[in-house]
């Protein structure tokens, strides 16, 4: 008998997503399901062995639990609740069925009414009437359509594993009941492949063997479809096979449902090929095969690679199975980029058999031992090496040194990590501070050997540096009292009063973390290894040419920077304050200066002292004003018309003249 395998059959592209997401999320966190991630109930318990629980409600998930969204996707209302209850949601809905929902959310909004081709009761269905709203309609047969009333505007859209042909009838129905339809084609490419290819398979052989779950949606349509061309029978596993079905048989056919697994599928192939050869069955697979055992190493050839498998020959009645988890330390690898279909290779047996009889086997675990006895001295000699980061963990970081090796988050650095992501993927230099490989625990430190480099240079600039030198550093730490300064692995001080003349509130207004900058420093004390630095000591004070600028007498313009009760101080320049006494700033009596000034105020005053060297200037508005009333009038006086003289004599005269005329 010929067996031939539908070619498209088995995981669909938004199953294999949901898996991944999945398998990734258990790996870092706890994790639960909102209903079975997919309708496979071996595919299920699998999951549930990694530590994926199956709930059927929000309130049994817990907060600290990752909610995984099946791939058939739920109504909106599910991620506002979770939301409400600081649920971390993973989405893994199928990007054909979010497509569906914001689909039939759009056509609601617009005012259509909106119809739903499917099972009212599946859930991807349910989610999706959630997405349009109280008034979506499902409907599943044409009968159902034709019950409809008149409707101005209609938008149906289906369920993604309906029939092609079901969904056209009922459309063309639909067309009868509004003179405005949209048509939102939802099938998936996928669920369509499927079906076209098994019908066809269907049609040329002689018996069909549909592979899936009895709650698959997709696998019953597949049963269905091929059952109305030829004998079909409807099975969940290998097991389930009769020899009797093919007495007869010269060709055979095997399709699988969307949410079956390649390894289930490969099962029943493998089963339907061997029973055909004489009447055997798998009875006679146990004869002449060696025992296997817990710990036993063996080797054999990579024969089959999924997203989340390694199947190796190892000369069983079954391939050995390597899971994605015990292929190498890293959690997080791709199948491909470790092994490839040919390459043979040692694995440790971790279970005989599992419940779908294949003997598990742990290549991790055969590298880890072959590194056992290299970790070993390394453990002893304290000699350094060299690891890469393969995944950020709670506390710390995970290397690959032949073993998963953990680097606490204070054994990184010298200072404090905030961002661990920021090392994944880089090569570390580590030391091993504890090795227990009973217990499997490798702890490293990167930090010990920069501490030691860390104290040779420090001893080297303790020796060598002096006060007055101008050196380099970077700026590590900050705080509101200024920042610290790394001088080749030497931290110093440099104070918020030593950065700038001008005054500062905080140090971030001049400098950032990771900023190189240029110090003198202030004071060195060899048995502390305190160390002070100075920024504005390498700058020109502005005192130097404050008695030039701003000589006794002379008006200057500023602003009004700070007030105290004695009086306020004004800005000159970046640098220079100059002081107004209370008494100084009115020719009134004042007894509050924010009575008259406020900070920020533009003023005129006059200098009445000026003393650099004490960095100190004395202001006086009320003798700037004063001189400025004087000029003023001094001014005006001069700005005066001349006025010619005359005496008494000459006005009389003047005035006889005039009457003698008379």
């Amino acid at each position: 008998m010929i067996v031939k395998r539908a070619e498209k059959a088995g995981f669909c592209f938004g199953v294999k997503r949901a898996l991944d997401m999945a398998e990734r999320t258990v790996e870092t966190s706890s994790a639960v399901s909102l209903g079975p991630l997919i309708h496979n109930q071996q595919v299920v318990k699998r999951l549930e062995r990694r530590g994926i629980q199956v709930v059927n409600a929000l309130e049994d998930a817990k907060a600290e639990q990752a909610l995984i969204i099946r791939s058939h996707g739920v109504a909106p209302g599910v991620y506002q609740e979770a939301e409400k209850k600081g649920i971390k949601v993973v989405d893994a809905t199928c990007p054909f069925v979010q497509k569906a929902q914001h689909l039939a959310a759009e056509s609601a909004q617009m005012g259509q009414q909106v119809i739903v081709i499917g099972d009212k009761l599946h859930p991807e269905v349910q989610g999706i009437l959630g997405w349009a709203g109280d008034q979506a309609i499902p409907i599943q047969t044409v009968e159902e359509a034709r019950k409809l009333p008149i409707y101005p505007h209609l938008a149906v859209l289906a369920q993604t594993t309906q029939l092609a042909e079901s969904f056209a009838e009922i459309v063309e129905e639909l067309k009868q009941h509004t003179e405005h339809l949209t048509v939102h084609d939802t099938i998936c490419n996928a669920t369509a492949e499927r079906q076209k290819a098994a019908r066809e398979l269907a049609e040329i052989v002689d018996v069909m063997v549909v592979v899936g779950g009895r709650d698959s949606a997709n696998t019953r349509k597949l049963a269905s479809i091929c059952a109305e061309r030829t004998k079909t029978y409807f099975i969940e596993t290998a097991d389930e096979l009769e020899h009797v079905w093919f007495s007869e048989a010269k060709c055979a056919g095997l399709t699988a449902g969307a949410s079956t697994p390649d390894w289930i599928i490969e099962e029943v192939l493998k089963k339907m090929s061997e029973m055909n050869d004489d009447g055997m069955d798998m009875s006679s697979w146990d004869a002449g095969f060696q025992e296997l055992h817990l710990g036993a190493q063996v080797t054999g050839k990579v024969v089959k690679i999924t997203n989340d498998e390694i199947f190796v020959d190892i000369g069983w009645k079954s391939e050995g199975v390597i899971p994605l988890t015990e292929l190498r330390v890293a959690r997080q690898t791709r199948p491909e980029d470790v092994v490839a279909i040919g390459d043979e290779i040692t694995a440790v047996v971790i279970r005989v058999e599992n419940s779908e009889g294949h003997t598990v086997l742990s290549k991790r675990k055969a590298d880890e031992a072959g590194a056992q006895d290299r970790l070993k001295h390394l453990a002893e000699s304290k000699e350094e090496i060299q690891a890469q980061v393969i995944e950020v963990v709670k506390g710390g970081l995970v290397v690959d040194v032949g073993m998963r090796g953990f680097v606490p988050a204070s054994q990184i650095q010298l200072g404090y990590v905030e961002d661990l992501n920021q090392f994944l993927g880089q090569t570390l230099r580590l030391r091993m501070i504890e090795f227990d490989p009973g217990k499997r625990k490798v702890i490293l430190s990167q930090k010990s050997i920069l501490e030691e480099e860390k104290a040779v240079k420090r001893k080297h600039l303790l020796e060598t540096l002096k006060e007055g030198d101008v050196v380099t550093g970077v700026v590590r730490r900050m705080a509101d009292f200024g920042v610290f300064v790394d001088i080749d692995g030497l931290d110093g001080l440099l104070h918020i009063s030593d950065m700038a003349y001008s005054r500062i509130k905080h140090p971030s207004e001049l400098l950032k973390l990771g900023d190189e900058v240029e110090v003198q420093v202030l004071k060195l004390d060899q048995e502390t290894g305190k160390l002070s630095l100075g920024l504005k000591q390498l700058k020109e004070s502005p005192w130097d040419q404050a008695a030039q600028k701003y000589p006794l007498g002379s008006i200057v313009t500023g602003k009004v920077v700070r007030i105290v009760t004695f009086g306020a101080f004004v800005q000159l320049e970046d640098g220079v304050d100059g002081l107004i006494h209370i008494s100084q700033i009115s020719d009134r009596r004042v007894n509050k200066v924010e009575e008259v000034l406020k900070i920020g105020d533009m003023v005129s005053a006059k200098v009445i002292e000026c003393k650099p060297e004490a960095k100190r200037i004395s202001l006086s508005i009320r003798e700037g004003a004063a001189e400025a009333n004087k000029a003023q009038d001094e001014k005006a006086i001069a700005e005066q018309p001349e006025i010619k003289s005359m005496t008494i004599g000459d006005a009389l005269g003047e005035k006889l003249s005039a009457e003698n005329k008379e």
